[in-house]
């Protein structure tokens, strides 16, 4: 099957999903989406995605599916990429929801405020607020890597993928990871792969 995934090279949600067809070898066409020049409200766009938001991955029948982490469960059915293991498939649930209520909405939000808009004086306050909380859950991820090579025991999987996707490019969000060695072996790792592709590769 081929895909087209729609979505903006330098999103950490659209590259989770590039990423996962690089490591399952899966073929697709990537569609340039202009957030900042509203494409994702577009109404062809929106018959897509209700909701507005990208990456959205476009199955051969036609059929959308919108949700970063969601997309990353249906590509990786399966794989080796999710436990057969109940508790060890809800440890990945774990890290997914993490992600996306305690680590995206400050770290991803601090690069949004840096690097897309170039930080405007009046987004300064806010930047430095999820800074803060930006580093509270680079100090969760640090405690688990510590205590083992992923995220879920001693294989990659979609938690990985999900978490990878913004920690490795928190420092153009203003993040220093120097002081956290496990997290930078754990990057390693991940870039590792035989199959892995960086964010900005065509």
């Amino acid at each position: 099957m081929s895909y087209k995934v729609y979505g903006d090279h330098r999103s950490g949600n659209c590259y989770k999903v590039k990423l996962m067809l690089h490591l399952l070898e899966r073929p697709y066409e990537w569609v340039s989406i202009d957030i900042l020049r509203g494409e994702s409200r577009d109404e062809a766009f929106l018959k897509k995605n209700p909701n507005g938001k990208i990456p959205v991955l476009e199955l051969e029948d036609g059929t959308c599916l919108w949700e970063s982490n969601a997309i990353l469960h249906f590509l990786a059915e399966g794989t080796e990429f999710i436990p057969n293991d109940a508790r060890l498939r809800t440890q990945v649930l774990q890290w997914q929801f993490f992600e996306q209520y305690s680590h995206e909405p400050y770290i991803a939000v601090a690069r949004f405020i840096k690097l897309y808009l170039g930080m405007p004086d009046d987004r300064l306050d806010e930047y430095a607020a999820r800074q803060l909380d930006g580093y509270h859950a680079l100090d969760v991820m640090e405690q688990q890597l510590t205590r083992t090579p992923y995220l879920v025991g001693d294989r990659y999987s979609i938690a990985d993928v999900a978490l990878y996707a913004y920690t490795h490019v928190a420092e153009e969000g203003g993040f220093n990871l120097a002081g956290y060695p496990a997290i930078l072996g754990w990057l390693q790792r991940v870039a590792s792969h035989p199959r892995h592709v960086g964010m900005y590769d065509v």
